[in-house]
């Protein structure tokens, strides 16, 4: 499975952007998808996950109420709405799709359950 991301750029605090990962696979609907994220010098940290129906979300405290994710399964595309965005959110951000058997609304937060990573789109915000 190969996972493109794009729609990242430079946006001044309090804007917004969307991402986007197209994913290769001939059954998108199979994997749990995930955003996650790395700032300079610091780990890479979830942000946001959505389950294979896109019936089930979760988020990093620090970005719920702000960002959106959301899957389009018959495009094989997730998303991430960025809304209210600050300098902190400013990070290569990553895709990921984990194809884990398990309930249809089943979401993970841990990086280790990913088997497939797209090649990150930058997104810098600025004060």
């Amino acid at each position: 499975v190969q996972l493109q991301a794009s729609g990242g750029g430079l946006v001044q605090a309090g804007g917004s952007l969307r991402l986007s990962c197209v994913a290769s696979a001939r059954t998108f609907s199979n994997y749990v998808m995930g955003w996650f994220r790395q700032a300079p010098g610091k780990e890479r940290e979830f942000a946001a996950a959505i389950s294979r129906s896109g019936g089930r979300t979760s988020y990093v405290d620090s970005v719920e109420g702000r960002f959106t994710i959301s899957r389009d399964n018959a495009k094989n595309t997730v998303y991430l709405q960025m809304n209210s965005l600050k300098p902190e959110d400013t990070a290569v951000y990553y895709c990921a799709a984990d194809r884990t058997v398990g309930s249809i609304e089943r979401v993970s937060r841990t990086s280790r359950t990913y088997d497939y990573w797209g090649q990150g789109t930058q997104v810098t915000v600025s004060s």
